[in-house]
């Protein structure tokens, strides 16, 4: 199973790599991106693209074990059990 996901994974992030490469070659026009006052260097679109893929699967890899981490209780309370109790009662 380890080995199927692993395979997948490789694919996908293949194809997305490949898209970007695509993208990159069919718009180079130059272009500055503009937050509040702050203007950046004028950059091909496919580079900006390729940049930003790289920033978001960098930060999404190193918040992922902080997801586990406020995922997971110390203990559930009594009234928590009751509520899933009476939500899944068999009544007939």
């Amino acid at each position: 199973m380890t080995a199927l996901s692993n395979l997948l994974t490789s694919l996908i992030l293949a194809i997305w790599v490949v898209a970007i490469a695509i993208l990159s070659v069919q718009n180079a026009t130059p272009v500055s991106l503009r937050f509040l006052n702050f203007q950046s260097i004028q950059l091909p679109v496919g580079l900006v693209l390729a940049f930003s893929a790289g920033v978001g699967l960098i930060g999404m890899s190193l918040t992922q074990p902080l997801w586990g981490f406020a995922g997971s209780k110390s203990g559930t309370s009594e009234s928590d059990n009751d509520l899933e109790n009476e939500f899944f009662s068999e009544d007939d």
